[in-house]
C-alpha cells in the first residue's frame, strides 16, 4: 500500500491550471488513498485505449470533452461533457477523449496508472504517455 504524505495546503486549480501549457501532460494536484488526483489541458484527439484493471473518472473544469467509447458487444458510442460534467469509463472499455476547441480536466487514477493505459503503437508527439507529473509553481 502507497503511503501519501499530508497535503500541505490547498490546490487553487485555477492557478494550478494556469502553471503549464503542455496539453494531454496531467499534473498531480492531491493524492486520495491509493489515487492520483490529476488535472490536464487538452485539446485534439488522445489514443484509443483502455484500462483492464480501473475505471478512469473524469470532470470537465472548463471547454467541452468527448470521449468516444468502444464497449464490448456493443456499438460504438460517444458521449459529451461540459463544464461540471462527470463520467466514468468502465475498466476494460477502450476509448478515446477528444476535445475540438480545448478543455480542462481533472481525473482520478491509481497511482501509478499509465495515462494511456493499453495502448502499444507509437504515441503521437502531442500526447503524453505519464503517471503524472507532480504540479510544480511558475
Amino acid at each position: 500500500m502507497t503511503t501519501h504524505q499530508a497535503q500541505p495546503a490547498p490546490v487553487d486549480l485555477a492557478a494550478a491550471l494556469a502553471s503549464f501549457d503542455d496539453l494531454w501532460s496531467p499534473r498531480i494536484v492531491a493524492a486520495v488513498n491509493d489515487y492520483d488526483v490529476r488535472i490536464a489541458k487538452v485539446q485534439g484527439e488522445y489514443v484509443w485505449h483502455s484500462h483492464a484493471d480501473t475505471d478512469e473518472f473524469f470532470l470537465v473544469l472548463d471547454g467541452e470533452l468527448t470521449i468516444g467509447l468502444r464497449e464490448p458487444d456493443a456499438a460504438e458510442r460517444s458521449v459529451t461533457l461540459t463544464r461540471g460534467s462527470v463520467f466514468v469509463v468502465p475498466r476494460g472499455v477502450e476509448h478515446r477523449p477528444e476535445s475540438a476547441t480545448g478543455a480542462s480536466i481533472l481525473m482520478f487514477e491509481p497511482t501509478g496508472t499509465l495515462s494511456s493505459g493499453s495502448y502499444d503503437g507509437e504515441i503521437p508527439d502531442h500526447i503524453d504517455s505519464t503517471t503524472g507529473h507532480a504540479l510544480t509553481s511558475g
